[in-house]
């Protein structure tokens, strides 16, 4: 959010206001223009209607305006303010009527559900209003009333930016308000209510966007309670202090949630206590428990801390951050929101370091393990995110390898729609004169550079498909800043020329920003190349489910077999591939809305089938070539049901 207060912050950088950045073209243009045409206007529909669950109708009935009871998840509240927050993003840069008519409904329902001393959430409402005094606030820990409140008052931000009306804000702040007086001389129990912690990033944008020093002491006090719990648990990451944390554990999106929100409040109080924790964290999920395509919380369920002598101590956890190097794939959970999350907090960590890795694990995960969330129609979405799929599976799972309208956990969806609507506001970021260039794509920012004035860029290219990137200035006040380019970790010899001269000298191997300082002035041409060798990946040894195996990534973008692209009668896992294999990157625009494949020639060994057999003698086979076709793992079943893998074993020779 937009900053409106002149508190001194603990920054390096800050997001450009929204709709400062937008996409003009290529890879991201595509999927906004999707989000715009089929992703906000689906999810509408079903989110007004009464088809699968309620959602604006929940509102609707505890104002008064329908009948009928709540139905739904409890967190379906914060899923609808996640839709309309997206839609609000859109707003900005678009101005579309028909869009502008739902918000204004919405808003309209929403502000005449809010009970008068400010307290909302729909399915205590409702109950109330059919006689039911046994419903209160904060009875059950598990009815997501803070992270339904925290999403509504990010929306009420971004509503703000979008209409220049208060009509929503005014619900945000009288929420705040009542969470204030709540939990004003509240007790250590009270802040267990707070079960997947949105509210401390929404509380700490509310205080941005008015300048309320009480919103961010509230959401301090909220924070510092979770510290005084006795008997909680890692399913909620309050087993121990937020201070003694050192390894991510337990409920994946409850956890980046709650890291994304202590680096917002770091950022605004300068706490050592909050950041100490948050650089071993992110450690720990980087180096031993993230999947290479950036997804986390492996595990559908886990118990955490595993293996504790204090067995009294254990949790069980859903959708968990597993042990060490615990990163199964055809059980591999994934959700798209703890994919989300990772994005959110390392965005964060980024705005507070204004350190390129933290761009990297934002990249790796927006191209990989979240756009994998949403099918190329826009309409159709996973829950979880597998790194393989067999035909049968192991074991059965509850969730669907196919992408589905609707699950009953409907919170995913959502929010890739606001990520995705959001989503030029990662590409660029000020810092005291300088210009981060973070993300590559066709785009086109103007804003304020702080000591540098009015700054107007183009950026022109077909990254991720390739790495040659053009930038032109089109405005600038000629006055000296520096143009921070990233260079990614994968990218080993990149060259930078300005105004076509010889290339730059000092540029370092990726995972870094490359600073061009000077006065820059209309008519200037950067121009950056990234080459896109495709790598074969192999994994730390210690993780047993890939041991022996190879993944290939080109760029950003992690790859994938179907069973799609493999001759008839040959099954995923009877193919392998060499280190050393000659590959093709070529780009295919009739494919999967176009994409760059990797061709390559790889060997099976078709083997009996195993049917029940646990084990049985080595079987001696002759491998035969055969071509195969890898996609970005992003798009893979696009094509229909069908077997799918990122790791595949090492040739045999």
């Amino acid at each position: 959010m937009q900053m409106m207060h002149a508190a001194e912050r603990h920054v390096q950088a800050q997001p450009v206001a929204p709709g400062d950045a937008q996409w003009t073209g290529g890879f991201w243009h595509q999927r906004f223009e999707l989000c715009r045409t089929e992703m906000i206007p689906g999810m509408w529909r079903l989110m007004s209607g009464t088809n699968y669950t309620h959602f604006l109708r929940n509102f609707e009935i505890a104002a008064g305006l329908a009948e009928g009871r709540s139905r739904g998840a409890s967190f379906n509240d914060g899923d609808f303010y996640k839709w309309l927050e997206a839609a609000c993003a859109m707003l900005i840069q678009t101005n579309d009527a028909v869009l502008r008519a739902h918000v204004d409904r919405a808003v309209e329902v929403i502000a005449r559900a809010q009970r008068a001393d400010g307290y909302l959430h729909t399915p205590v409402l409702i109950r109330n209003r059919y006689g039911d005094t046994n419903a209160v606030p904060f009875q059950d820990r598990n009815n997501f009333e803070m992270y339904n409140m925290g999403h509504l008052m990010t929306a009420a931000c971004m509503h703000r930016l979008a209409t220049g009306r208060d009509d929503l804000m005014a619900v945000a702040t009288k929420a705040a308000d009542f969470l204030e007086a709540t939990f004003r001389d509240a007790g250590p129990e009270a802040a267990r209510s707070s079960v997947c912690p949105s509210h401390y990033m929404g509380l700490v944008d509310l205080y941005r966007a008015t300048g309320e020093t009480r919103y961010l002491n509230l959401a301090r006090r909220l924070f510092d309670l979770r510290s005084q719990i006795k008997d909680g648990g890692d399913d909620n990451q309050d087993r121990i202090p937020f201070i003694q944390q050192t390894n991510a554990m337990g409920h994946a999106v409850r956890a980046n949630y709650l890291y994304a929100g202590a680096a917002d409040l770091f950022m605004e109080t300068g706490d050592p206590n909050l950041w100490k924790p948050l650089e071993p964290i992110w450690t720990d999920v980087v180096r031993r428990k993230m999947h290479i395509t950036g997804g986390c919380g492996a595990l559908y369920d886990g118990a955490s801390p595993d293996g504790s002598k204090e067995q009294r101590s254990i949790t069980r956890v859903h959708q968990a951050y597993g042990r060490n190097y615990q990163l199964p794939n055809t059980t591999a959970h994934n959700e798209t929101c703890a994919n989300i999350g990772n994005v959110l907090w390392n965005w964060r960590m980024f705005l507070a370091t204004g350190e390129a890795r933290f761009i990297d694990v934002l990249e790796l995960a927006l191209y990989n393990s979240v756009l994998s969330g949403v099918a190329l129609d826009g309409t159709n979405f996973f829950y979880t995110n597998p790194l393989r799929v067999t035909d049968p599976l192991p074991v059965e799972l509850r969730w669907p390898r196919t992408r589905v309208p609707f699950v009953s956990s409907f919170c995913c969806p959502p929010n890739l729609v606001r990520v995705v609507a959001e989503s030029a506001g990662y590409a660029y970021a000020t810092g005291p004169n300088a210009l981060y260039v973070n993300l590559y794509g066709g785009s086109v920012v103007e804003t304020d550079v702080p000591g540098a004035g009015r700054v107007k860029l183009a950026q022109e290219t077909e990254y991720p498909w390739n790495g040659r990137v053009r930038l032109r200035v089109l405005e600038s006040d000629g006055k000296e800043f520096a143009l921070k380019l990233r260079i990614p970790g994968w990218a080993k010899d990149a060259i930078v020329r300005v105004n076509r001269r010889p290339p730059e000298s000092g540029v370092t191997p990726g995972g870094s920003f490359f600073e061009l300082r000077r006065v820059w002035n209309a008519g200037d041409v950067i121009d950056l190349d990234l080459p896109m060798a495709v790598r074969v990946i192999e994994a730390n040894p210690l993780v047993e489910e890939t041991l022996n195996q190879v993944a290939i990534q080109r760029g950003p973008i992690v790859y994938c077999l179907e069973s799609a692209d493999l001759p008839k009668g040959v099954r995923i896992l009877d193919v392998s591939i060499a280190p050393d294999t000659e590959f093709l990157a070529r780009y295919d625009q009739r494919l999967l809305g176009g994409v760059v494949t990797i061709d390559c020639t790889a060997e099976v060994y078709s083997t009996p089938e195993w049917g029940d057999t646990l084990y049985r003698d080595v079987q001696s086979v002759q491998p035969k070539p055969v071509r195969i076709r890898l996609v970005p793992y992003s798009v893979w079943g696009n094509r229909g049901a069908g077997e799918m893998t990122v790791w595949l074993p090492r040739s045999r020779r």
